[in-house]
């Protein structure tokens, strides 16, 4: 009897009655809004006052403190995961439930929407012990949920190497400072300390953490009213350069497709829809971190609002503004869309992100992050092109000017991802049509000879610019047939010459579309790749010590030539991509899109003609009157990746810039996707691999020889060369013509150095000759190092 009695126990428990929310919330201080929530500040908790009703709403979670370092990219205001949830009870418990939206039945069939719903798993992202009641509303504590590793911070640092961090409750709390409630959301927020696991602390968290063994990061959660259903989502279509959202929508009828497409973007209306230009129902805002000083924050509040002058062309007045954010007001509030100015101890990404609704795509809050060293790097860019430091400072600041018209196009930039907007790395060739390209310093001589930042970076939003916004937040008048006057808007922009080219196709070392790069200018990619050879043999003659300031140590004269000696680096890989290149656009059918045409063998040529002159001794030497400049760092000056590798100690290494500056050219050229490209392109009258290689040992390995240093640095391109040669003939990547092509190339090139052994007197050259026999025995051993030795160089080395 007594066993049964204790074995009823639990269950006698269980179905007490719960204690009202009152009583168990009495004496704590009640923060009405969005979701009640109730503050503990002597236990360090929350308590959630949820009523039970079938609402969905939008759950964030944010990072308002980060780590600091851009390689783990844990960024202070950096955006995480986002869903739909809802709470349902589940007996004594409250469970935190997402829906899966992307697989879904658009239908007025409930029978029909619920086959999808149990076809495809939901979530129960988290389980909240009921802990008071009264009637259908229900208390829980949400303070394990809060201190959790919500941004998977732990996850990122693992995954980067440098450390095996968990959270720590002991170390963890709410950040009750942050904690708010307003009518439309809740925000929450709470310090979440990582520990060290075990194992070895990585340089990355040790260099910016304040003790690397405890790593203490502020994460925040938002519960948002999801938007009411006045917004209409907009087709996605591939030529209007817009991010998607998509989703299978099983209600579709068996002609039409199952995959739906709807692009990313804010909603916006007309107050009066009648009228050609109106003002708007509710304008577009963004709030510039406060904490951003002067001048980048005049220049970075410039740039963002160019975008205005787009949003006026599309018929709106007044619709897109940008303001500082006022004091007291919170960046991870959710009303508020974000431009951050945020701090890293080493230079990196910018990006746009934003809280998007995935049921249809409304953007209900841009987050712009703008690494604040981004500036200092163009500075440096500046320098070194200039070498200005004759008496100081110069007065008028030529590179804080360059600097700060590349942030104001930066800005630009960022906000435009914010509002929906891909990147469009084919405008450098329509007179810079678009923020959304990354853009090389667009610098000339003069007639004098010399440098001009006049023109250095666009002042203004662009044409293509126009056309995205006007795609994406035109409002059409009730009668216009939405699809057919969104058509005819694209058409047009492609009929005065508009290009979209994204990312996958212009950041492809093997990429084929020979208008479309990244940090490249002009609108034909051979006459800039020798413009820009000039700046840079310019920038050379008058670089030394006047390209540092006063007081420098001289070492620091390495990282001043380092972007300027691969000045050239992108347009580069711009004129490589005319070898075995291919004009297309994104055409869907009937819009009369022209068909995809080859680049021509001419331009082909003159293409490689360019790209070896960048591979001349002559123009790969660094003057003896700067490395004579140049001595070891001192002592509390430690080296970085953004400087040259050496092979000679602490001291200069004059070879190994040139190794990588040759480097550069042949992994773009020799990459496996060009060279089948080219093999194919070989028998419609293009260029072949084969042709293209025996141009290329032509100028280098039987070039007239060079003497003293120029001399080690043809020697040392021609086996750099030959690495490429050697890997082409056995890498399993290329098409077995093309490989056998690569295996004759390399045959013959065996022959002729055989040849040019038996004539040859020169040791230096015997020994050379003699090296690249002995490395054709092992085609296999030879590794491309896809130029991963060369310093970063984009200003943000985003991806």
């Amino acid at each position: 009897m007594r066993i049964l009695l204790l074995l009823l126990i639990p269950l006698f428990s269980l179905g007490q009655a719960l204690p009202s929310i009152e009583e168990k919330t009495k004496g704590l201080e009640k923060a009405a809004g969005f979701i009640p929530f109730y503050i503990d500040k002597d236990n360090g908790k929350i308590w959630l006052e949820i009523t039970e009703r079938d609402q969905e709403i939008l759950y964030c979670i944010s990072l308002p403190a980060g780590l600091g370092s851009n390689d783990i990219g844990l960024d202070r205001g950096l955006l995480g995961s986002q869903h739909v949830i809802r709470f349902k009870r589940n007996g004594k418990k409250l469970f935190l439930h997402q829906p899966n939206y992307d697989y879904r039945a658009n239908s007025k069939d409930a029978l029909e929407r619920k086959a999808v719903e149990e076809s495809f798993a939901s979530s129960i992202v988290w389980g909240f012990p009921i802990e008071a009641a009264t009637g259908n509303t229900y208390l829980v504590d949400a303070t394990d949920f809060l201190l959790r590793d919500a941004m998977k911070a732990g996850t990122r640092i693992r995954s980067a190497k440098q450390g095996s961090f968990v959270p720590d409750k002991t170390r963890s709390g709410i950040y009750f400072e942050a904690i708010k409630n307003f009518p439309k959301n809740t925000e929450l927020e709470a310090t979440v300390t990582l520990v060290n696991n075990d194992g070895e602390v990585g340089p990355q968290v040790r260099s910016v953490a304040a003790n690397p063994d405890a790593i203490s990061l502020r994460m925040h959660h938002s519960f948002v009213e999801l938007p009411d259903d006045g917004y209409r989502p907009r087709a996605f279509d591939p030529r209007a350069g817009y991010f998607p959202i998509s989703y299978y929508d099983y209600s579709s009828p068996v002609s039409e497709p199952i995959e739906k497409y709807f692009i990313r973007r804010h909603r916006l209306q007309k107050k009066n829809p009648k009228a050609a230009i109106s003002e708007p129902v509710k304008p577009i805002v963004y709030y510039l971190d406060n904490g951003t000083p002067e001048p980048i924050r005049s220049a970075l509040l410039d740039g963002a609002r160019w975008w205005n002058e787009a949003f006026e062309a599309a018929g709106f007045k007044n619709a897109f503004r940008v303001e500082l954010l006022p004091e007291g007001a919170d960046p991870m509030d959710i009303r508020y869309n974000m431009i951050n100015w945020v701090h890293r101890s080493t230079r990196g990404w910018s990006y746009g992100a934003s809280v998007t609704d995935p049921r249809t795509g409304e953007i209900i809050k841009g987050n712009v992050t703008l690494g604040s060293l981004r500036v200092r790097q163009d500075y440096l860019i500046a320098q070194g092109l200039l070498a200005p430091f004759e008496k100081g400072v110069p007065a008028n600041d030529k590179m804080l000017s360059m600097a700060l018209a590349r942030l104001r196009q930066l800005a630009a930039h960022e906000v435009g991802h914010t509002l929906g907007i891909m990147h469009n790395y084919a405008s450098s060739v329509n007179n810079r049509a678009s923020v959304m390209d990354y853009p090389h310093p667009l610098i000339r001589l003069t007639a004098k000879g010399e440098i001009d930042m006049s023109e250095v970076y666009d002042t203004k939003i662009g044409d293509w610019d126009k056309l995205a916004i006007a795609y994406g937040y035109s409002q059409f008048a009730d009668n216009t047939n939405e699809s057919s006057a969104l058509d005819k808007l694209l058409r047009d922009g492609a009929a005065k010459g508009l290009l979209f080219i994204a990312d996958r196709d212009a950041r492809a070392p093997g990429g084929s579309h020979p208008q479309a790069h990244l940090w490249d200018n002009g609108t034909d990619a051979v006459t800039e790749l020798k413009e820009v050879m000039k700046v840079r043999t310019k920038a050379l003659d008058a670089f030394g010590a006047n390209s540092i300031r006063n007081g420098t140590p001289m070492a620091m004269l390495e990282d001043v030539l380092v972007p300027v000696y691969f000045y050239h680096r992108y347009q580069v890989e711009a004129a490589a991509k005319l070898l075995g290149g291919v004009y297309y656009s994104y055409a869907v059918k009937g819009d009369g899109s022209p068909a995809m045409k080859m680049v021509t063998k001419e331009e082909q040529l003159k293409a490689l003609d360019a790209i070896a002159q960048t591979l001349d001794p002559a123009a790969l030497r660094i003057p003896d009157k700067i490395l004579q400049l140049i001595p070891p760092r001192p002592a509390g000056y430690s080296a970085s990746r953004e400087l040259f590798t050496k092979r000679s100690g602490l001291n200069f290494d004059p070879l190994a810039p040139a190794e990588t500056a040759a480097d550069l050219p042949f992994s773009f050229i020799f990459h496996p996707d060009r060279i089948n490209r080219m093999e194919i392109q070989g028998q419609q009258g293009g260029l072949s691999a084969g042709e293209m290689a025996t141009k290329l040992i032509e100028l280098t390995f039987k070039a007239n020889r060079k003497s003293g240093m120029e001399a080690m640095i043809q020697q040392q391109t021609e086996q750099v060369l030959l690495t490429y040669l050697l890997n082409w003939s056995v890498n399993e990547s290329l098409s077995i013509p093309a490989r056998a092509r690569g295996a004759a190339v390399v045959r013959e090139l065996k022959e002729w150095l055989e040849a040019s052994l038996k004539s040859t007197t020169d040791t230096s050259l015997k020994a050379h000759y003699n090296y690249a026999l002995e490395r054709m025995k092992a085609p296999d051993k030879a590794k491309p190092t896809q130029h991963a030795v060369i310093p970063p160089g984009a200003p943000i080395g985003c991806e």
